[in-house]
């Protein structure tokens, strides 16, 4: 493709356009998509995701060696783990967690999880708690089928922690960070009554010590479409109002913060210490 076209792509699309260049050129053989390409093949949302080789599965003892722009790995697959999607043969959702939940880093891990779980648990803004329980046990008994193999013990953990009302990578971040630096009564999704009769929902509740966390995306500020026909202005003003109300009813502290706030547990610690916001001891 133009390769002016390809550089203005953001960098999941510009893997995905690699994962179509390597199935279109594939000599046959029985790779399969698989890991965070099958993660973008799917749709699922991705944290800090940069320049990486187009990852495959093959079946055997043997296969291909990788080589630049391609990562193969040998695993058995069984029928029920490939399937197709977008044109793609890949390995299917369950798979493309558990194999992700394994090698990926944490956080792009969770954020893979958490959105897989909130397809099979959340619809519009309904959660169902015990199609997230059915997932959980469903996902507990593939990693127990593998014990033994490397990175089982972080895709448990993963699969523990994991939560279908995450609605955005950066809700899923923030609640791994917030976990690491010692809180443990962390909520997701929490209403608040609104002035007119509906609620208001906060990203994350921190109980312990009575205070809200909210990641502050840009895109809801900058993209037209989410702003639903309002100027960036009456977003600004609508969320003004929409924090003081939230403060007044609960008295709690209301803390914000974006990307760079949750990059690591301790700008994250940094940032609400700000605020007057620590961790229980």
């Amino acid at each position: 493709m133009d390769r002016a076209a390809y550089l203005e792509l953001p960098p999941a699309d510009r893997h995905r356009a690699a994962v179509d260049a390597a199935v279109k050129n594939a000599r046959g053989g029985s790779a399969v998509v698989s890991h965070l390409s099958a993660a973008v093949v799917h749709g699922l949302p991705q944290y800090r995701f940069g320049e990486r080789p187009v990852e495959v599965t093959l079946v055997g003892p043997a296969g291909g060696t990788s080589r630049a722009g391609l990562r193969r790995h040998l695993d058995a697959l069984p029928e029920g783990d490939v399937v197709e999607a977008g044109g793609i043969v890949c390995t299917s959702l369950d798979r493309t967690v558990f194999d992700v939940a394994r090698t990926a880093p944490w956080e792009m891990a969770l954020t893979c999880a958490d959105a897989a779980l909130r397809r099979e648990a959340a619809s519009a803004r309904r959660f169902d708690a015990e199609a997230q329980e059915r997932w959980r046990e469903r996902m507990r008994e593939r990693v127990d089928r593998a014990r033994g193999r490397r990175g089982i013990r972080r895709a448990r953990q993963v699969i523990e922690f994991a939560d279908g009302r995450a609605e955005l990578p950066g809700e899923s971040v923030s609640r791994l960070q917030l976990h690491r630096i010692g809180f443990r009564e962390i909520d997701l999704q929490v209403p608040v009554a609104g002035p007119r009769g509906s609620d208001y929902l906060v990203d994350i509740a921190l109980g312990e010590v009575r205070s809200f966390w909210e990641f502050d995306g840009e895109v809801k500020y900058r993209d037209a479409t989410m702003r639903g026909g309002r100027t960036i202005e009456a977003v600004v003003l609508d969320e003004k109002r929409r924090e003081d109300w939230i403060r007044g009813v609960t008295q709690w502290r209301l803390c914000r913060g974006g990307f760079a706030d949750i990059r690591t547990p301790e700008t994250l610690a940094a940032r609400l210490a700000a605020f007057g916001v620590r961790p229980p001891r």
